[in-house]
Parts: C-alpha cells; sequence; structure tokens
C-alpha cells in the first residue's frame, strides 16, 4: 500500500460550495448550463416587479449580482470554468474561496421566504446579534444594523464582501446573549 504524505497528488472527492463570478446578466443561464453537465449550481433569486411604459412583470433576477454558486469536486472544478457565462472562482488568502454549507443553506430559506431583501456590499459595523423567532426564517441568526434610519437585519455571506438586508417586523426577532 503506498503512502500518502503532504506532497501525495490524492485529492480529496467531498464536494464543496464555491462562489463563480459571472459575465453580466448571464448568472441564470450559467446555473442552467452547469445544472446540464450534471454540475449543482445555485443562484439566490428574488421576485421583483418591473414595469415598462406599456406593461408591468414580474420577474426573477439575482438577490447577488454577477455570482453563482457551484457545488464541485476536484473532478468539475475546471469544467465549470469551461462553461459560457463562467468568469472566475472568488478567491480568499491565495486559495478559491469555499462557502459554508450553512451560508448556502441561509441563502435557500431566505430567498423563499417573500420578505423585502437586498444585496450590499459589507460596510456595516458589527451589529447586534438576533435571531429570528417565528415565520418562514425562524432560527435564522444575523444583526440588527440601521440602515437610512430603519432597523434592519443583515446576513453576512463569507468571503465575498456582501451582506443580505432583510426587512424584518421587530416582533419577530430576539436579542441574542452574548
Amino acid at each position: 500500500m503506498p503512502m500518502l504524505n503532504s506532497e501525495s497528488p490524492v485529492q480529496l472527492q467531498t464536494p464543496l460550495w464555491y462562489a463563480v463570478y459571472t459575465r453580466s446578466r448571464t448568472e441564470k443561464k450559467l446555473m442552467d448550463l452547469l445544472a446540464a453537465k450534471g454540475i449543482e449550481a445555485y443562484v439566490p433569486l428574488r421576485k421583483v416587479m418591473h414595469q415598462w411604459s406599456d406593461r408591468k412583470k414580474l420577474v426573477e433576477e439575482p438577490v447577488i449580482r454577477s455570482y453563482c454558486f457551484v457545488r464541485v469536486t476536484n473532478n468539475d472544478y475546471f469544467e465549470v470554468l469551461n462553461t459560457p457565462g463562467a468568469v472566475r472562482y472568488v478567491w480568499f488568502s491565495g486559495k478559491p474561496a469555499v462557502i459554508p454549507d450553512r451560508q448556502i443553506d441561509v441563502l435557500k430559506v431566505i430567498t423563499g421566504s417573500d420578505l423585502e431583501m437586498e444585496c450590499l456590499p459589507d460596510t456595516f459595523k458589527p451589529g447586534i446579534k438576533v435571531r429570528v423567532n417565528a415565520g418562514p426564517l425562524q432560527g435564522l441568526s444575523g444583526e440588527l444594523v440601521h440602515i437610512s434610519n430603519k432597523k434592519k437585519v443583515i446576513v453576512r455571506i463569507d468571503h465575498l464582501n456582501q451582506v443580505i438586508t432583510l426587512t424584518i417586523s421587530p416582533i419577530l426577532i430576539d436579542m441574542v446573549k452574548q
């Protein structure tokens, strides 16, 4: 049996979530192309009413523009980059940034709700730790911050320097003791 050392080319085959930069307005198309290749991909979407001069229409648009999340093993890592619309992986500390499963799960829960949400650059000072105590987001942890004189709950996305802001009724949140 061969011995393995730190320089061994053996690679783990556990699928991990990564963030991929996409070409502008190609997030959903990339997700569909990757799914057709059998690669798990996820783009957080929200429904927004768009109004044109002649009509209104409810459309799905990405919550986080120019990003697609992929769950791949080392075997599919480069196949993602060979898909039209993919630009490059997001890197953090000299290697591709792994997005924790729990954050993808939180994004799926948030986008599955009908709450008002927005994605903003993470320029916020740490807020008061809170937990949602009822409703579709029950159990969700975040931070209470002030944005334009309104209290909002933010959820930080690791390695992307982005936050999702949520408008949640104050009666649905509890302060978390630190």
